[in-house]
């Protein structure tokens, strides 16, 4: 009998472990992309707007707005 209910104690807890979304993940890991092709297209996304971001910036305030790490950052990108 005592057998009984400490099997139903372990599996009552791998249930509440299971819905825990931390524990979840450490089992299974999200994956963030589906293909490498998502992957690709995702970061080309990203360094766009970054592009963008610079770009409208120095359309507002012009060039000498930019500091030097945004022109490295700029020059880095637009060799890609």
């Amino acid at each position: 009998m005592t057998l009984i209910i400490i099997l139903l104690l372990v599996v009552a807890i791998g249930f509440v472990l299971m819905k825990n979304k931390s524990v979840k993940s450490i089992f299974t890991p999200e994956q963030k992309y589906y293909t490498i092709d998502d992957e690709f297209n995702a970061k080309r996304k990203d360094r766009e707007n970054e592009i963008d971001q610079l770009l409208s910036k120095i359309g507002k305030n012009g060039l000498d707005d930019l500091t030097k790490k945004e022109r490295k950052r700029l020059d880095e990108l637009s060799k890609k």
